[in-house]
């Protein structure tokens, strides 16, 4: 970045409001969304500074500002502590007004009431008379703000208005109310009030980030959240898309409509998630993008208002599927569809879902379902029991991705065979089946267990079992911790070999009471009378239960495993 495009510096609140410069709320910004939680942090802590032994200043933070010109900054990050700072000043001028109607000092008391005004608020144009205000909130809040609070309305009406207005009218009376209370012993109300807004705005401090455009808001965004300063890259892309309508000339129809959109979207995903949601819409559409990168890559190619709305448009069509693969239970698809789906959020699986975006987009139903399918399989081998590096297998399903929405791959079998390279064979499948350790310490690698054990099971028996069912046990055979007569496991054994795949099996809730750490040939005779086919093979298959014996089982069971997890085009 540029040095010329970045400044920091640290700022008192006074230096922020200084020398004529304005302060802007964009109105891609989040309403006034501060409760009496943040109205009372924020009051304890300005209190802190201006007890006798408190302290001289207070940090508030970082203020991430976007300016053209250094005197007309957007306010990026900062913006629910810049306008309840106003709050604060605006009701120490509410108090002083009240003072002068009263006929308290009143020359002296208007004097300060106008100080303030001009120091913090504002001040009137000579010329159009209008208000010239210092901080300009976003288009849901800034009428209120200017008709009612900085007018210092006797009255604030109530009725029709946003949640957040409101919002913004209770904690400038919160606000009024306390430092009523501050100054009420004073014997000069008016000198004390007007004490305490400029102590205030010498000791609260910001640290403030200056860039010249949005792709710079994007870097120190990206930097500030690597430092666990929490600032919101949705709220930055809106944006920066309102930006490009404006710089166009939108009217007030295309700002409304994309508004709406926005808003719609991000409520049906949640603020967390429209992130991911936008990473995995882009790179299903166009060229890779890592997280780092996302911002730029829109800002090249989106640059028009036609391209704003089309980028919507597409956002809008995948977002349907991007919730089914995140939150499958509450969707609407097939149950077959769900369960792919379920199991690959089991398996922490996320790469192939751009991919699979797009092949929503373009593949019919029965398609779509054979490769989602094929996407399970290869998630199993590749991840699940391969362990094998993501991050190929991410651009491997980005290449297919493109393809498919490029209308380069149509049909379902091309685009399974495309996916070859992060498709292991059978026998590197198998030889890392049969040595797999899944440490079921985590109640994620337990269930993955289970399931993997239910279908196998099911091949054995054509018994279907719910591997989440709270009857079903998962029972370890080398106990986790055993006692007396595991004489043919040395210590060093334990870690090796509790955890492996074939020294678990499936066992009814009740028929593992009281079998967690005794012998095997106490364990045996349970195993023995089990519902579960499974788990009887291994009891008579194995009257005794060493390292070799483990070794041997979970062989066959990787057999077993190859014919089950396998896509038969890509193991031919």
């Amino acid at each position: 970045m540029a040095a010329t495009n970045f400044n920091t510096e640290n700022r008192t609140y006074r230096q922020l409001l200084g020398n004529g410069l304005t302060y802007r709320i964009p109105r891609f910004q989040r309403d006034y969304s501060w409760t009496e939680e943040e109205w009372e942090d924020l009051w304890l802590d300005i209190l802190g500074t201006l007890e006798s032994q408190g302290e001289p200043a207070h940090y508030m933070g970082y203020l991430v500002l976007q300016t053209t010109d250094n005197r007309t900054f957007d306010v990026i990050d900062g913006q629910q502590r810049l306008t309840t700072l106003s709050l604060i000043v605006l009701a120490g001028m509410k108090l002083l007004k009240r003072l002068c109607e009263e006929g308290e000092n009143p020359e002296q008391n208007t004097a300060r009431l106008d100080q303030l005004r001009a120091s913090y608020i504002g001040y009137l144009d000579p010329v159009t008379l209008s208000s010239q205000p210092k901080l300009t909130l976003n288009r849901n809040n800034d009428d209120y703000y200017r008709e009612y609070l900085t007018a210092l309305s006797d009255h604030l009406p109530k009725r029709g208005f946003s949640a957040s207005v409101h919002l913004m009218r209770k904690a400038f009376e919160w606000l009024e109310r306390r430092l009523a209370e501050v100054v009420r012993d004073s014997e000069n109300p008016g000198m004390a009030i007007a004490r305490f807004v400029e102590s205030m705005s010498d000791r609260l401090f910001f640290t403030v980030i200056t860039v010249s455009d949005e792709l710079n808001a994007y870097k120190v965004f990206e930097t500030l959240n690597a430092r666990g300063v929490r600032l919101s890259a949705t709220d930055l892309l809106k944006n920066y898309l309102f930006s490009v309508l404006a710089r166009e000339g939108g009217n007030a129809s295309d700002l409304d409509d994309m508004e709406r959109k926005w808003e719609r979207m991000v409520d049906r995903l949640g603020s967390e998630s429209f992130p991911d949601f936008l990473r995995m819409h882009w790179n299903s559409r166009h060229k890779f993008s890592r997280k780092s990168e996302l911002f730029k890559m829109i800002r090249v190619g989106v640059r028009s208002r036609a391209e704003v709305f089309q980028l919507l448009r597409e956002m809008d069509e995948d977002i349907d599927a991007y919730l089914a693969l995140t939150q499958p239970e509450a969707s609407d698809w097939p149950s077959k569809w769900r369960e792919y789906a379920q199991e690959l959020r089991m398996f922490s699986v996320r790469q192939p879902y751009p991919m699979l975006m797009a092949a929503k987009r373009k593949l019919d139903a029965a398609s779509f379902e054979r490769l989602l399918h094929a996407i399970v399989v290869i998630a199993f081998r590749y991840n699940v029991i391969g362990s094998l590096p993501p991050f190929e297998q991410e651009r491997t399903f980005h290449s297919v991705a493109k393809q498919i929405s490029d209308g380069h791959l149509r049909e379902v079998g091309a685009i399974i065979d495309a996916l070859r390279s992060v498709y292991p064979a059978d026998e590197a499948f198998v030889a890392a089946f049969a040595t797999k350790s899944i440490k079921t310490t985590s109640s994620r690698n337990a269930k993955v267990v289970r399931y993997i054990l239910c279908r196998l099971e099911r091949v054995m028996s054509g018994q279907e079992i719910d591997f989440t069912g709270a009857s079903l046990s998962l029972e370890h055979v080398l106990p986790q911790n055993p006692s007396e007569g595991w004489d043919a496991f040395s210590d060093r054994d334990l870690e090796s070999f509790v955890y492996r795949l074939g020294n678990m099996v499936l066992l009814d809730d009740g028929s593992n009471r009281g079998l967690e750490n005794k012998s095997y040939e106490e364990k045996r005779e349970a195993y023995l009378k089990s519902g579960y086919s499974l788990t009887r093979e291994l009891a008579e298959t194995s009257a005794a239960w060493s390292p070799e014996r483990l070794e041997a089982w979970q062989k066959s069971l990787a057999t077993r495993a190859n014919t089950i997890w396998r896509i038969q085009r890509l193991s031919s």
